[in-house]
């Protein structure tokens, strides 16, 4: 398979033309199926509540904006907000990955569209918002006519519709920020190159910005001695952590360093191959770990012939090998955001179990010089 001949090249094409366009072709069926009853909840929500205003549109290209494919039974939904108001972005790392909005004027409070969602400190609390929208969600669902195919799962106070009892849906409220760029993220790029990414396409991936998810985050537990005593003062970023911080999503930005080359056809193929080999109940490998790392290949293999067709068997190789060593080390750094820890909290077992099985599938593909015909 690490040979670069025309034999890997039509075990490539053909596994593509085959295996990757048939998982295409259906998750697009399913996309149809579930953003059509998407937007008909989310029309019901924008009638009881005229800020939620749906986003979910169908572009000329036949694409849903907003809808992301998490897997081809999982998807999320991006409902992007107006911000109307001021406020201030505030990224002081109290919690890995998130930021906050807070109001750059206290006097200023009543011009928010979102006023009743603003703490006491001035914070914008994507809790409150989340919680309001999930109220919204469920008596829409009760309205519904599809009330009888999907379910409204209660396990957090995310909103997350079951869908047929086979797709699941999370429908996250979002505010765009573009042509900012976080501090969490100034560390890219870490080593600027003419070759990938080039000064042009630094610039527009920073001006593409990120958006800010009202996602449920885990609260950081704080050490068994810090300061509980009494009297004690409240640490300045403390405001964001009680759930209230917004979750940073890099998806545009690195959806954009994908757009070059055969990047994204790599991505592609990683996916069907996780899809078919590495998905089972509880796996920690997902699609975005695996866009993770392919943006980590880029860094390693920044010239555009490293990445055509001849050579893309050693490109898929090579981040299969570093998932391989991730999932061993029970560490996968967040691309842009590398304080998030991917593989946080998953269980050693569970990360063992998928190294042997990652490890199983590489070595296949690189002793078989025809394993993509049976993979």
């Amino acid at each position: 398979m690490l040979s670069q001949n025309t034999a890997t090249l039509a075990q490539i094409a053909a596994f593509y033309a085959d295996k990757v366009q048939a998982r295409r072709l259906e998750v697009h069926k399913t996309v149809r199926l579930i953003a059509k009853i998407v937007q008909d909840l989310l029309k019901d929500v924008e009638h009881q509540e005229p800020r939620f205003i749906s986003t979910l549109n169908e572009n000329s290209h036949g694409r849903f904006e907003g809808l992301q494919v998490i897997s081809p039974h999982e998807f999320e939904v991006i409902l992007y907000l107006n911000q109307m108001g001021v406020f201030n972005f505030v990224d002081d790392g109290s919690v890995q990955g998130c930021a906050a909005l807070k109001l750059s004027d206290g006097r200023k409070r009543s011009m928010s569209l979102w006023v009743e969602f603003i703490t006491a400190s001035g914070y914008l609390s994507a809790r409150k918002i989340r919680s309001r929208f999930h109220t919204l969600v469920t008596q829409a669902l009760e309205r519904s006519q599809y009330r009888d195919i999907c379910v409204l799962l209660n396990d957090n106070s995310d909103v997350r519709l079951r869908i047929h009892d086979a797709y699941t849906v999370q429908i996250t409220c979002s505010f765009r920020c573009t042509g900012i760029w976080p501090r969490s993220a100034n560390q890219w790029p870490s080593t600027p190159n003419p070759e990938w990414p080039n000064p042009m396409i630094i610039n527009d991936v920073k001006n593409e910005g990120f958006d800010l998810l009202s996602k449920e985050v885990p609260i950081p537990i704080p050490p068994q001695n810090s300061n509980n005593t009494p009297g004690a003062k409240q640490q300045p970023g403390g405001s964001t952590i009680d759930g209230d911080a917004w979750a940073m999503s890099m998806a545009s930005a690195e959806n954009l360093l994908l757009a070059h080359s055969n990047r994204q056809k790599a991505l592609s193929i990683l996916k069907t191959l996780r899809d078919r080999h590495l998905d089972y109940n509880g796996s920690p490998v997902t699609n975005y770990i695996l866009k993770t790392l392919i943006l980590y290949e880029c860094e390693k293999h920044q010239q555009e012939h490293e990445w055509y067709d001849i050579n893309l068997g050693d490109r898929i190789i090579g981040v299969l090998l570093q998932l391989v060593s991730c999932l061993q080390c029970r560490k996968c750094p967040n691309y842009f955001l590398p304080q998030m820890d991917l593989l946080k909290g998953k269980s050693p077992i569970v990360l063992d179990h998928s190294a042997r099985a990652c490890w199983t599938l590489v070595r296949r593909m690189i002793l078989d010089s025809r394993a993509l015909e049976s993979l």
